[in-house]
């Protein structure tokens, strides 16, 4: 590996190179050859760009920005179709804040469905049993385009979709209360496109591979296989991907402003809130411009960070976390990381961090503080403050936020 500016590159002989944004930060030799695998690709252009929160993934490297011209891989994008970060600035002050928080987190975990609890028989409590009103007028923005879609794709029809939206799910999904460096008070949240893009991305993962074993394609890594451009499924993926986003930032947009409602439940001051960065996936595909081409860019936990957009990285619970602004760095492809990245597997974190160690991880956060949020647990990330400092040729920091309530899903 040679360092060039502020990235290494990796590279093997007669593939395209990996530009890694990774100076002091964890960068493990499973991620280094999964990005290999992906710069094998007959169809990267000019290279494989590595966030400094990369971590290994499913198909494709997990802070990893894929541009492309001919085809797209489906599995690079993943199944949370469009997840992202969502955050607002109220005029609430910290003063403004009771000292006891509690009240607040348990009316917005009653105001926004979370988690998955499934039994027999009756429906997860993770989605909505009879969907609000709110709800049902956001999804009148999103009916019209999943009948087309359910017309190509029947099986669709019977996935969670309306009861998702506006629901947090599970995993490192979080609604957040965080206080600024001027103490004014923003919400933060985290969600995608639920059950519905889950379906979406896994159907057509599967279309890949099929198509790969027809044609006798041979892969560095089955989770590689690719849609060509031009072709019928080609056209359906972006078409149904392009819906997922509109899905995932809709579920945001419901959650958010359900969120501030129980907050005003529960407070007497009077407060506005202004969304400073809306439309901010990290898990998409992007028809953009770079190096003289048009190119298909997969952002696979990456966040868009041309000159002037503002984008949210978050760090773990406990954690610090950042709204930002692109700086147009074109070797990145315009790209920013979407977090701190994971150091520790879920299976590993339960096994190494004790609860009274995430207790002490989490003290001064009013969080659900149990067994099942262990794999959560800020040890389990990279180190946030050298994240954002290997990136800073690629935003600069406008607040720094953190968290005083936590909703995990």
């Amino acid at each position: 590996m040679t360092i060039t500016g502020n990235y290494e590159v990796l590279y093997e002989e007669g593939h395209a190179p990996i530009k890694s944004w990774t100076k002091n930060v964890p960068f493990d030799d499973n991620s280094k050859r999964q990005l290999l695998n992906i710069a094998k690709m007959p169809f990267i252009h000019q290279w494989v760009a590595a966030m400094p929160d990369v971590h290994l993934g499913k198909g494709a490297t997990i802070g990893s920005v894929i541009p492309t011209i001919g085809a797209v891989i489906p599995a690079a994008v993943g199944v949370d179709l469009g997840c992202g970060m969502m955050a607002a600035k109220t005029t609430l002050k910290a003063s403004d804040l009771p000292d006891s928080l509690e009240a607040m987190r348990k009316k917005i975990e009653q105001a926004v469905p979370h988690g998955r609890i499934a039994t027999r028989g009756k429906r997860d409590t993770g989605s909505w049993g009879q969907p609000p009103a709110e709800v049902l007028d956001k999804w009148l923005t999103l009916s019209a385009g999943f009948q087309q879609l359910c017309e190509k794709h029947p099986f669709l029809k019977n996935t969670n979709n309306l009861h998702h939206l506006g629901t947090l799910g599970t995993g490192n999904h979080f609604i957040e209360v965080c206080l600024d460096e001027n103490q004014a008070v923003w919400v933060m949240l985290h969600s995608g496109s639920r059950g519905v893009g889950n379906a979406i991305g896994t159907h057509f993962i599967e279309l890949a591979k099929k198509d790969m074993e027809r044609y006798f394609i041979n892969l560095p890594d089955k989770d590689l296989a690719y849609i060509p451009e031009g072709s019928s499924h080609f056209r359906d993926y972006v078409e149904a991907v392009a819906w997922a986003q509109d899905f995932a930032q809709a579920n945001r947009e419901v959650m958010m402003a359900r969120t501030l409602q129980a907050i005003r439940e529960v407070l007497p001051v009077p407060f506005t809130a202004d969304v400073e960065a809306v439309n901010c996936h990290h898990n998409y595909i992007s028809r953009e411009h770079h190096y003289g081409k048009d190119v298909w860019v997969t952002r696979k936990g990456a966040v868009s960070a041309k000159a002037g957009e503002m984008g949210i990285i978050p760090g773990s619970m406990g954690a610090k976390s950042f709204i930002v602004r692109g700086l147009g760095n074109e070797e990145s492809f315009c790209s920013c990381s979407h977090g701190a990245g994971r150091v520790m597997s879920r299976t590993e974190a339960k096994r190494r961090v004790s609860l009274d160690e995430h207790k002490l991880a989490v003290a001064g956060v009013e969080c659900r503080v149990d067994e099942s949020v262990i794999d959560e647990t800020p040890a389990a990330y990279k180190p946030i403050d050298k994240v954002m400092a290997a990136q800073s040729d690629l935003v600069e920091i406008v607040h720094t936020l953190r968290q005083v309530v936590c909703v995990k899903g």
